[in-house]
Order: structure tokens, then sequence, then C-alpha cells
């Protein structure tokens, strides 16, 4: 990836200091003062007052998961009359299957391998929830796969075709080809994000992201959280956090976790535990009491907890990786689903802040919304589909979330970073001031993305 010499020309640097030009130089900021002298072979860009940021990062998302749900059907808001019909019109992919995404229990009722094949076809299905957590395939699907100890079995021992986290075995059982991030990288870039950390825990997804990264079709620095990924040499790929999961459906035994997460500790990695009930919040807890906190452990979605767990997060210096936008996608169906006295406790923000969590925002993409606006609105209104406001204490201010998303990578909910002389080129230039973003965020403010000095989004030509 080649840097590019540029002069940003009367930009509101972040945060709103007066307008600057800002210069860059083999990708980095090389100069900040006002009126700068254009030099031969600049790219000149005109900021018109627009603010410049450093570029945003998203704390936890799935890459792979979001190229492979551009080429799937998708099942979320159909009715379970239609889904036959659906399946009749999908597109058998190049690797023989049927792929769907966005399964939900609730509206499609339950799903099995029998369920699959009434709806026919006689090709192999499979079907993501759309939690992530769990896949369902037909009996064709099943005859190709072979057996494997994620396939559930009922009581009789007959395969159910509902495979709980295998994502890794289902991958390779499949032997389809790696799939392209290049979309992804692009439609990033076009939401300002530079900077992702994805929380994929199988060391294939992380081999996938590596090459990616190698080949530029993924122009982000990433940090990749798989607990087998390997050093890096590329510049824009990082090891963070192992990410563990206390499933819900499954819970670890407390001296697995334990095990676990003292593993982690000892090759000198934190922890990022995903954990979305009460239960598995108390169980990671007691985990890291026994193992040991160390800096950067850290719970993702943290979809439950009371203010004494709040407390207790805080106490230990626990961060929080929290989703705004599952609020606003799905808000109405926790409110349903969850016990009545879980409500009030149901995707905290406000009130862990309050608390003293350090909590960044992220997207969870592509269960959330990847478009970090579309985050700052959603912390700032709790607004669920519905139209309900859910915790309103909970609201965020739109500078807090911000401050959030330009967080690094291996410290979210830290300080934000900032443009300085001599920093990274890693940028988003806005088509207006920041005050005036913050009031309405929408993604096509986005003028330009700069990653090390890159033009890696917009048209300055």
């Amino acid at each position: 990836m080649t840097s590019e010499a540029l002069l940003l020309r009367g930009v509101e640097r972040y945060p709103a200091e007066g307008l600057v030009d800002v210069r860059v130089r083999a990708g980095v900021v090389a100069e900040i003062g006002r009126q700068l002298p254009s030099m031969e072979g600049e790219l000149v860009v005109r900021g018109d007052g627009g603010a410049l940021l450093p570029g945003l990062a998203d704390h936890h998302l799935h890459l792979a998961a979001m190229a492979a749900a551009e080429a799937s059907v998708d099942l979320a808001g159909v009715p379970r009359a239609r889904l036959a019909a659906v399946f009749a019109a999908a597109r058998v992919a190049e690797d023989g299957w049927v792929r769907a995404v966005g399964y939900d229990d609730v509206v499609h009722g339950e799903l099995d391998r029998d369920v699959l094949d009434g709806f026919g076809g006689g090709v192999p299905v499979r079907v993501q929830h759309r939690s992530g957590a769990l896949w369902v395939v037909n009996s064709a699907g099943l005859a190709r796969l072979g057996d494997h100890e994620g396939v559930e079995r009922d009581a009789g021992g007959r395969p159910t075709g509902r495979l709980w986290r295998a994502d890794a075995w289902l991958r390779a059982a499949i032997g389809g080809r790696r799939p392209s991030l290049r979309a992804v990288g692009a439609r990033l870039a076009a939401f300002g994000v530079t900077h992702v950390a994805d929380a994929t825990p199988d060391a294939g997804a992380a081999e996938v992201i590596a090459d990616a990264v190698r080949r530029d079709e993924l122009p982000q620095h990433v940090m990749v959280m798989a607990a087998d990924a390997g050093p890096s040499a590329h510049p824009r790929l990082t090891v963070g956090p192992v990410k563990l999961v206390a499933a819900d459906h499954a819970l670890p035994d407390l001296d697995d976790l334990t095990d676990r997460v003292r593993r982690a500790h000892a090759n000198g990695r934190p922890v990022a535990v995903h954990c979305v009930t009460r239960t598995a919040l108390a169980l990671t807890l007691a985990a890291l009491d026994a193992a040991g906190v160390v800096e950067g452990d850290r719970v993702e979605h943290c979809a439950v907890a009371d203010p004494a767990a709040a407390k207790e997060l805080a106490a230990r210096g626990i961060r929080v990786v929290t989703q705004p936008t599952l609020v606003a996608r799905r808000g109405d169906d926790y409110w349903d689903r969850v016990e009545p006295e879980d409500r009030q406790d149901l995707w905290r923000y406000g009130g862990l802040l309050r608390a003293g969590v350090r909590v960044a925002p992220s997207s969870d993409a592509p269960y959330g919304d990847p478009d970090p606006w579309a985050c700052l609105r959603a912390a700032t209104e709790r607004t669920t589909p519905s139209g309900r406001v859910l915790g309103p204490d909970e609201r965020v201010p739109a500078e807090t979330v911000l401050r959030g998303l330009l967080s690094p990578l291996d410290d979210p909910g830290g300080a934000e970073r900032r443009i300085v002389e001599g920093g990274a080129a890693d940028l988003v230039l806005l088509d207006r001031p920041l005050g005036e973003v913050l009031r309405a965020p929408d993604a096509g403010l986005v003028r330009g993305t700069f990653i090390g000095g890159r033009v890696v989004y917009g048209d300055f030509g």
C-alpha cells in the first residue's frame, strides 16, 4: 500500500481547534499549521471547514462472516410461511450449498434437518441463526458433511442437523473458496473505519484475514483474537486478546474457563469473553478472579448486567465492548425474550460508564450494523424498531460514543487517538464541522478516508 503526499487544507482538526492545514508524508502526519504552502507533487484536498478525525475503530466485528453474508439468503423479516418459496428460489453457490443467514427462532420457529427437508430442493442447505452461534443443515447437508462432535443428536442418537459453534469445522468440511474481503474493506472505508478488531475465535478465520491484509484486500489495520493466531510481521496486522465464549446454551465448566484464561495470560495475552446472560457474566467474573485479571481483559456484549455487576467489573478494571445497534435492530426481541427482572439491565452503556467501567462501542457486524454513524445514533437514542426507548438512562452523548470509536484497538474505551505531527496518517475527512455532524450523524457526511497516508475512500481527482 503506497502512501501519498497530501495537503489537507482548511480542516477542523479533532477536537475542534480552529481551521488548520495538515500535511501527510510517508504515511505519517508531517506538519500541522495554518496556510501551509503546497509542494510539488502534493495532492491538495480542500477541507472547506470540514472536520478531520482520526480514523474510526470498530472494536468487535466478524470480517469473514460479513463477506459470507453478502452472498447469502437473508431470512431476517421473512415470515415462516414464505420460507419454502425463499429456499426454492435461492441460488446454489459454487460450493454446492445454499447458504442462509438471519434465522430467528421466534419468527421462524424451531428448525432442524426435517423442517429444512420439508422445504424441498434436495441440495445441501445450511442456515445460520441470527446470533451466529448455531447452524442448521438439512439431510443432504448432513450426508455431505459426515459426523462431528458438534452435531447435535436427539435422544435416539439421530443427528438433528443443529451444529453449535462449529464454524471452523463446518468451513473446513465444506472446503469452499476463501471469501474475498475486498468489498468488506471498501464498505468499511466508506464509513471512515480505519481500524477493526475481528472477534472470531477460530484460527481459520484469522488466516483468511491475514491473507486479505497481505493482499491489500483489506486496507484497514486489523487486530485478530483467535487463540491460535501467530505473530505477524505485517504492519497493519496485530494479535489481540484471546476470544473465549461463555455460551448461554452450554455454559463452560468454571475450572475449564479458568484454565483457558490462565493459558491466555501465560502467553502474554488478555482475554475477551463473550457474555450475553447474567449467569455467563457471573461465571466469567469468577473465572477471572480465580485466574487473576490482567490489563486488557474485557467482556464482549455484556448484554445483561445489573448495577452490582457493573461495580464488580469496574473494581477489577475489566472493560466492556458493547453494540448499540443491536438495540436498534433487535431491542424489541430482547425485551420480549428476557426475564422481566432483566429488562432494566439490558445492554447497558451509560450505567457502565457511571460505574467506572471503560466501555467501547462496536458493531458485531454482520449481526449488528457496521455503520459507526448508525452506532452513534443508536447509543444516543436507545430506540427499538417499535419506537420503545430501551433503558433511557443508558443513553450516552454522541461525543462520548465518538471518543470510544477513536480509542485504540489495544485500549478500547481508553484515551482517544489524536492527530499529531509524527502520528499515523489514518484519518477521516467529513464535509462539515464536527458539532453539526454529532447533531445528525450520517455516513453520507464522510468525504474521504486515508489509511497510512493513502486515499482509500473519496474522489479528490
